[in-house]
C-alpha cells in the first residue's frame, strides 16, 4: 500500500511474526557464492554490523524489496542480527532435506 504524505510517497510495511509469517521459509542458511563471509547490515545497504560464514543457519524475521534487490532480516538462535542480501540465503521447505550450502563458488569446486 502506498500513500502520499507531504508530497512524498510512503510505502506501508507489514511486519509479521517470524514464527508464523516466515515459517514458510523452512530451514535457511548462508550460501554466498563469492566464498566470502556474508555482510550483516544495520539496514539494507547500511553499515556492516557483522558477517556470517557459508553454512550458518539463520531464521528469517522480515523481508524487504528495494528495486530488484531482495533483503532479509535474519536472526541466529533467536538473536536478531540484521539485514542480508536475500540472494545469498537458501531456504528449504519445512521438513524438506536439502544439500548443505557450498563453501566455495561453483566455478572453484
Amino acid at each position: 500500500m502506498t500513500s502520499l504524505l507531504h508530497g512524498v510517497a510512503v510505502t506501508a510495511c507489514l511486519v509479521l511474526s517470524a514464527s508464523t509469517a516466515f515459517a514458510a521459509y523452512g530451514r535457511c542458511s548462508v550460501a554466498d557464492p563469492t566464498g566470502t563471509p556474508l555482510n550483516v547490515r544495520s539496514a539494507p545497504n547500511g553499515a556492516i554490523l557483522t558477517t556470517l560464514a557459508n553454512g550458518t543457519e539463520v531464521e528469517i524475521v522480515d523481508e524487504m524489496r528495494i528495486g530488484a534487490k531482495h533483503w532479509l532480516f535474519v536472526a541466529r538462535q533467536g538473536e536478531r542480527l540484521g539485514w542480508v542480501f536475500g540472494a545469498y540465503v537458501v531456504c528449504g521447505k519445512p521438513g524438506e532435506a536439502r544439500e548443505a550450502a557450498p563453501s566455495q563458488p561453483a566455478e572453484q569446486r
